[in-house]
């Protein structure tokens, strides 16, 4: 085993203390893996896990109107945030700074989880997560990540499924 595998170990052992504990409340038991690099971007963690760039979940909080959101995307499309002001009915929509990041999930950007987070936002998953058997999502750290079918995944975030992607020419 190289430097750079992942260690797998049960959620308790490896997920923020946060995320085990929603693990923990929602009854789920899921593998979570820990690298010893960070995984920031979706590049960095499918490259980490060995799997398609469109299997990372992208948890990215937006603020609407003032208030936050988390779009769930997938790693390889980029929100359109036209689409999100649009699905919202919101007057302005735009990404949300990092301390609103960690003040609303109490996580830091690059592991931001789907759900288990400090306060309950409105919730928008992208439709195209569902085109896969199992994506992978940030277990609370930049370091670990935890894989899913995507469908129990939106369920579990109490999320909606949405058109959000950027259009492709």
């Amino acid at each position: 085993m190289s430097d750079s595998d992942p260690v797998s170990e049960p959620a308790s052992d490896q997920a923020h203390p946060r995320f085990a504990e929603a693990l923990r409340e929602l009854g789920l038991s899921v593998e979570v893996r820990r690298f010893p690099d960070a995984t920031r971007t979706a590049v960095e963690a499918a490259t980490a896990v060995g799997c398609d760039l469109g299997q990372i979940v992208k948890s990215l909080i937006f603020s609407a109107d003032g208030e936050p959101v988390l779009v769930l995307m997938d790693g390889a499309s980029r929100v359109d945030v036209e689409r999100v002001r649009a699905e919202l009915g919101a007057a302005k929509v735009g990404r949300a700074d990092a301390d609103v990041v960690r003040e609303t999930t109490g996580y830091a950007i690059g592991g931001v989880p789907p759900f288990g987070h400090r306060t309950r936002t409105r919730v928008l998953a992208d439709r195209g997560l569902l085109a896969h058997g199992t994506v992978w999502a940030a277990a609370g750290t930049p370091h670990t990540v935890f894989p899913l079918d995507p469908k129990s995944l939106v369920e579990y975030a109490q999320g909606r499924i949405v058109d959000v992607r950027e259009r492709t020419a």
